[in-house]
């Protein structure tokens, strides 16, 4: 980054207001009891919920982010998983359907209304069909009544009333056809060949949601309309609208539209499915000539069900810190000298109901897909024999108190395409949707309290009796091959009769800026009242730029920046230019490294970032207003000390 003139400097803050009662325990702070003091999960208390007589759910909750829309969602419990021999690829072709003409919207009729209503129409925006759901989703505008009435008659219209026209279904055939040959990228081809074995002996290895094209070539048009008539019905179905409105209205809309619904008078049983679990590792290993990337991971698969109790939720927690720390371990592993791993994580999810897996992954170097897996496995091992230290427990605790303190601090900003995600995830899956306040309350009570041996015996159990399984996605070019599943299982088996070390937590102790520098004065300032704007003048020739707003709660943003860039750089050194940024935060600032910067600032809401553009160079960043004195700190460093580090400059 070029040196002269390092003080000629623009600062734009941006400065959320904090209102009386934002913070925990504060005048005006929402009071919730104790999650100690109840054994279920209650949904919500903001939302309004219930099931109509004709056995369909629904869930309102009135929300302000965004002003003037709402969010609805149509909810089906049935996707690819429930498909007959004869209809493979159906459920996906009849969401595709659901814009192909209704009752009241005959053929095209519905897409040109939702985009004269301003709506972003497409397929993969307004709809999704995944295994075990299929997901309708449409974002109204609530200035106009009208238009939210027709919003959720539109959902109605799809729950029951869909037209499948023949002509309508043979046209949508090739439309499917031609979006499983070409519409779908190197990962979702890969994923085809490698979800079949993450889910060996289920019913969901013989039913991914593109199909097979062959039946929908050539399905009878009674296959379609026996998947529809079969479950799409109301015990099958939620509705879900979050939004800018009065909820008690929605709510009594959604009553008579959608209770209006003739229940199914020979339901057929909605089964469930589940993945047999295994001791032996499976390998889903898949190349593809437009793939960019290797990237290597070991998945171990659980037969869990969603938390359901506070205990549950508990435990929730425990994983989660169990989590954060193997995370932060790999996160190590991307700094060190010709490092193993180019970038790695961890993380917990599903595919399908009812199995979870826990995920360690890395993007690795093409042709090191072997010491790849091996670093992954070396860790997790690590892990699992000798356990966490209780300096990480007290970082990874820090960081996950601080995230719900922040949600909660923020809780009346959340946005309603969020809101209503989780609810229809509480409809489908049974996550737990307690509202941010109960999670808050639950963070501040649990975390505490949690011993650092439960949280290793957490991960110990997921790596000791997890279904494992390797995942090898990569390019598939000449001379280059994967290796095969011997190959890999061999070099799994030589780090588990590894001679391995316990990990050493080599944490900085001292202050982050141990010298504070004396404060230059203002020299002057000016209000721009109709901006709300206040510029100062420092003695050094900084412009600061205020600017307090109520977007969110407990969050102030920071850019600073000058014109220069690396259009200013010379031919030699032009690389160099773009790159110089990045180098610099990968080096650290002050006498802390990546790593000991990333232990340093646990528990902090803090963040800043160097940059240069083209014509720009400077500096972004944002934090919790508490963490404000660390926001300006880091901004010092990075202009004052930042880090050689000749590690991370390889490394990188």
């Amino acid at each position: 980054m070029p040196r002269s003139h390092p003080f000629r400097w623009g600062v734009l803050l941006v400065v959320g207001v904090l209102p009386p009662g934002s913070l925990p325990g504060g005048p005006g702070a929402q009071h919730v009891p104790s999650p100690l003091s109840r054994d279920s999960l209650a949904l919500d208390p903001a939302v309004r919920s219930g099931v109509l007589e004709n056995g369909l759910r629904y869930y309102v909750r009135e929300n302000r982010r965004p002003e003037g829309r709402a969010e609805l969602r149509l909810v089906v419990n049935a996707g690819s998983v429930l498909e007959d021999d004869d209809q493979q690829g159906l459920a996906h072709l009849l969401e595709h359907m659901a814009f192909n003409g209704t009752e009241s919207f005959p053929k095209q009729e519905m897409v040109r209304y939702l985009e004269a209503v301003g709506m972003t129409f497409g397929p993969e925006v307004n709809a999704y069909t995944g295994f075990d759901e299929t997901v309708y989703l449409l974002q109204v505008p609530t200035d106009d009544p009208t238009l939210l009435e027709t919003g959720v008659r539109i959902l109605e219209e799809w729950a029951h009333r869909l037209s499948l026209e023949v002509d309508e279904i043979d046209k949508e055939r090739g439309v499917v056809v031609e979006e499983w040959r070409s519409g779908r990228g190197a990962s979702a081809r890969m994923l085809d060949r490698q979800l079949p074995v993450l889910l060996r002996g289920s019913r969901y290895a013989e039913r991914l949601p593109i199909g097979k094209v062959e039946t929908v070539q050539t399905f009878p048009h009674e296959a379609l309309r026996r998947f529809y008539r079969d479950w799409y019905r109301p015990d099958l179905m939620a509705v879900v609208a979050v939004g800018d409105f009065p909820g008690e209205e929605v709510e009594k809309l959604i009553r008579e539209r959608l209770g209006a619904i003739p229940p199914s008078t020979r339901p057929r049983p909605r089964p469930e499915f589940p993945v047999p679990s295994h001791t032996d590792t499976l390998f889903a290993l898949a190349t593809d000539p437009e793939a960019v990337t290797t990237q290597v991971a070991i998945l171990f698969k659980e037969n869990r069900p969603s938390p359901t109790t506070v205990a549950d939720y508990r435990r929730f927690l425990v994983d989660k810190l169990a989590i954060r720390m193997l995370d932060s371990r790999l996160f190590e592993l991307t700094q060190q000298d010709d490092p193993p791993v180019a970038a790695a994580g961890t993380d917990e999810g599903r595919f399908v109901r009812g199995s979870r897996f826990l995920q360690i992954a890395a993007l690795v170097k093409e042709g090191e897909v072997v010491r790849g897996l091996q670093a992954l496995a070396r860790e997790a091992e690590r892990a699992a024999r000798f356990g966490f230290l209780a300096s990480e427990l007290e970082r990874a605790k820090a960081e996950v108190l601080k995230e719900a303190e922040q949600r909660w601090l923020d809780r009346e900003n959340q946005p309603s395409a969020r809101l209503a995600d989780e609810l229809v995830a509480h409809f489908l899956d049974g996550e737990p949707a307690p509202g941010i306040p109960f999670e808050f309350e639950a963070a501040k009570a649990f975390l505490p309290a949690i011993p650092l041996e439960e949280v290793t015996e957490a991960l110990r159990r997921w790596i000791r009796q997890g279904s494992p399984v390797v995942w090898v996605s990569a390019p598939r070019r000449d001379g280059f091959e994967i290796p095969s599943e011997g190959e890999l299982l061999e070099a799994m088996r030589a780090v588990g009769a590894q001679d391995l070390t316990p990990y050493q937590d080599a944490a900085a102790e001292e202050a982050l800026l141990p010298t504070i520098p004396s404060p230059g004065p203002v020299e002057r300032e000016e209000r721009i009242p109709e901006l709300g704007v206040t510029v100062w003048t420092l003695a050094n020739g900084v412009r600061v730029v205020l600017k307090p707003t109520p977007f969110k709660e407990d969050e102030i943003l920071l850019r600073a920046f000058r014109p220069g860039g690396y259009s200013r750089s010379s031919p030699e050194d032009h690389f160099s230019a773009l790159l110089s940024a990045q180098i610099a935060a990968a080096g650290g600032v002050g006498n802390f490294s990546a790593v000991d910067l990333q232990k340093k600032l646990a528990g902090k809401a803090v963040s800043v970032t160097p940059y240069i553009s083209e014509l720009f160079e400077g500096f972004s960043g944002r934090a919790s207003p508490r963490d404000l004195e660390t926001l300006l700190q880091l901004v010092y460093l990075y202009f004052t000390a930042p880090r050689r580090d000749e590690v991370a400059f390889r490394a990188l």
